[in-house]
Parts: structure tokens; C-alpha cells; sequence
């Protein structure tokens, strides 16, 4: 019985070296597929910061990034995922939040009380082409000025491997991770398209945060648990809550 794990690439790849590392044998099924959108930085802007609320929003600019002058800015990530690829890339001063884009939007505004940041400092906001929420807009409305330049899609995959589909059919599967909303949503969507919408949604659904279980619940799914806070040891805990039941 195995683990099937949703999670873009290659992402994915370290999520199944960690469920391996527990003991679960894993299948992936990426649901979403990274494209980088062209990048054209604007020498005469001025930034006081950098915003990011996904590690795949810096992979695609990294190419961009070599002696770039934000690289001398401090950047506010939305997680220790973000934070370490921020870090990878050449960023300096990386100040990293513990949780969704709306525990973020409080750490910048802590950083304008601690002098880590001027609130009339213009900030970069790298950025996926579809947003879960309006982060540019939340922070104008606190006065801060917030230039997006959107640096990455994400697409729809539109069916699941043959051999993902052969293992619901079979059983093989014991439980499935999502980590979107809208990798969730192509996942249901790969699922009916490829006939195995009853067996996946039958299983338990355990995802990275209330708003991604919603989708599955609304789909039908029975068994959904939803990790306690969006990051991915929770995210795990939630996994093994899901299935202590099967365990006893």
C-alpha cells in the first residue's frame, strides 16, 4: 500500500524521500506542471524589499538571479521551504514567516515596526500567474506600494499515469496528499477522466490546509483531514492521523 503524493516537480521528489524516510512506500502523480513566464527586471525601480509566496516563483527567475541587485534586498518569504530556496538562490537576508500569504502580510508589517523595513519602501512581489489571494492588495491597503511581476504558471495535468490509475483499481493506494487548491481540483479532474474518481475519492484525503480540503469534501471524499497549520511535517502528522485507524 502507498502514499500517492500530488505535489508538483520536482518538489515532489524530496516530499517521497521524507514519507520514505517514515517507512511509506510512495507513488507520485505531479497534478500541476511548472512553466517559468519571462522575466524583465526594471533597472530605474527603486525596492525596499522582496515578497515571495512560493519557492517555484524564485526557479523561475533563477536564471535572472546571477549578480542580480536584488539579491542585496531583503526577502520575505512565506515559509522555511521558500525561505531555503531564497537562500540557495543568493538572498542574504531572508526573513521567513510560518504559515499561509495572510501570516506573511504580518511579517512585513512587523518588519516596518522593527526598522527592518520603511513603509514607504516600494516592494517586489514575485509572484504565481494564479494567486489564492489578493497579498499586493491586502499590503496597499496598508500603504505599502506592491509592484507584482509574475514569474511562473502553473498547469492543469490533465490525466493521471496509467500505472497511478492501475493502483486504485487495485488497492494499492492508502491514502492521497494534496498540497493546492488547484492541484486538488486537477487531481478530481484526472480522476474522473481516467474512471477512478470512486476508488480515489474513497480514500483518505489529506491535505495541506482547511481551504484545500474543502475542495475534496465538496467532491464527496468522506475521509479528508487537513494538516494543522500549511506546512508539510503538519501536513505528515495529518497523514498519520488518517491512517491510525488501518494501523490499530
Amino acid at each position: 500500500m502507498a502514499v500517492l503524493v500530488t505535489r508538483p516537480h520536482p518538489d515532489d521528489e524530496a516530499t517521497a524521500s521524507a514519507l520514505a524516510a517514515r517507512g511509506f512506500e510512495v507513488l507520485r502523480a505531479p497534478m500541476l506542471r511548472f512553466e517559468p513566464v519571462p522575466f524583465h527586471d526594471d533597472a530605474d525601480a527603486r525596492y525596499g524589499a522582496v515578497i515571495v509566496t512560493s519557492a517555484n516563483a524564485l526557479r523561475g527567475i533563477a536564471p535572472h538571479l546571477a549578480d542580480s541587485r536584488l539579491l542585496k534586498l531583503p526577502l520575505f518569504a512565506v515559509g522555511e521551504h521558500t525561505a531555503s530556496a531564497a537562500r540557495s538562490a543568493g538572498f542574504g537576508e531572508v526573513i521567513a514567516a510560518k504559515g499561509d500569504a495572510g501570516v506573511l502580510r504580518d511579517l512585513v508589517l512587523a518588519g516596518v515596526k522593527s526598522k527592518q523595513l520603511k513603509k514607504a519602501s516600494t516592494l517586489l512581489y514575485l509572484a504565481g500567474a494564479d494567486l489564492a489571494r489578493d497579498l499586493a492588495g491586502e499590503l496597499g491597503e496598508k500603504g505599502f506600494t506592491v509592484v507584482t511581476h509574475t514569474t511562473y504558471r502553473m498547469v492543469p495535468v490533465a490525466s493521471l499515469p496509467r500505472e497511478i490509475c492501475d493502483a486504485f483499481v487495485a488497492n494499492q493506494v492508502e491514502a492521497v496528499l494534496h498540497y493546492s487548491r488547484r492541484s486538488a481540483r486537477a487531481f478530481l479532474d484526472a480522476a474522473r477522466a481516467g474512471g477512478v474518481e470512486i476508488s480515489a475519492l474513497a480514500l483518505p484525503q489529506c491535505c495541506i490546509s482547511a481551504a484545500v480540503a474543502s475542495i475534496l469534501r465538496d467532491a464527496g471524499a468522506t475521509q479528508v483531514t487537513a494538516a494543522a497549520s500549511a506546512d508539510e511535517n503538519a501536513l505528515f502528522e495529518a497523514l498519520g492521523r488518517a491512517l491510525r485507524p488501518r494501523l490499530a
